[in-house]
């Protein structure tokens, strides 16, 4: 069979940012066929020793509601004040309380620095089952002057009305409960409620988050 070529300037190639390339009704033309997908910044926090801090929609610029149907937060350098503290996240579904009922699983890996231990398994103390309290992400972090976490959170639709809500979280950081290391934290979960979620809150079990950034996009 022969191998077909086309020439380049046999071809009409109108690109639109934003979007994608396909063919036309034409025999050699092609054109913008769809939009693509987009991040969009809505809002940056910086902590400097706060107890908490959230992303409440409709407040201080923030979005977070129906205008995306996945948010992604990112966290950047998050200081602990207190040594072997965890980081949480809470959710607010229309009331003026972060209680929003929740059913997750989790598990983590962790390599301590001098090659001493390693493992990895589920974390039965990290996971819900239709509870209204914080959902730890992050676990025993230290609070040494070098030590930080970084990881992000997706949130799925939590405008909806119908469906529950789910999230996914990955939170790595330095370890201090045997030995300094790396602990990476998987979790994952939903809100059991038909309410909209329009809040999100990041804490840490003990003592303020001391410095660090997270940072809110929409996704398209």
């Amino acid at each position: 069979m022969a191998l077909s070529k086309l020439n380049f300037n046999s071809l009409n190639l109108t690109p639109v940012a934003g979007k994608g390339i396909g063919f036309d009704s034409g025999a050699d033309d092609l054109e913008a066929s769809f939009s693509g997908g987009a991040m969009t910044f809505i809002k940056k926090l910086t902590a400097s020793s706060d107890g908490t801090l959230s992303f409440v929609n409709g407040a201080s610029d923030v979005v977070l509601d129906s205008t995306y149907k996945e948010y992604i937060f990112i966290f950047k350098d998050i200081h602990a004040s207190s040594n072997e503290a965890e980081f949480t996240v809470n959710f607010r579904d229309g009331s003026t309380a972060y209680d929003a009922t929740k059913t997750s699983t989790a598990f983590r890996s962790f390599h301590f620095e001098n090659d001493s231990n390693a493992a990895l398994g589920y974390q039965a103390s990290h996971d819900l089952a239709q509870a209204t309290g914080v959902q730890k992400i992050g676990q025993l972090q230290g609070n040494s002057g070098d030590h930080s976490g970084a990881g992000m959170l997706t949130l799925f639709n939590p405008s909806s009305t119908t469906f529950v809500k789910h999230f996914i979280a990955r939170y790595g950081h330095h370890y201090t409960n045997a030995a300094p290391g790396n602990l990476d934290n998987f979790t994952a979960g939903y809100c059991n409620v038909t309410a909209a979620i329009d809040a999100v809150q990041f804490a840490f079990t003990a003592g303020n988050i001391d410095a660090g950034t997270i940072t809110l996009y929409g996704i398209n």
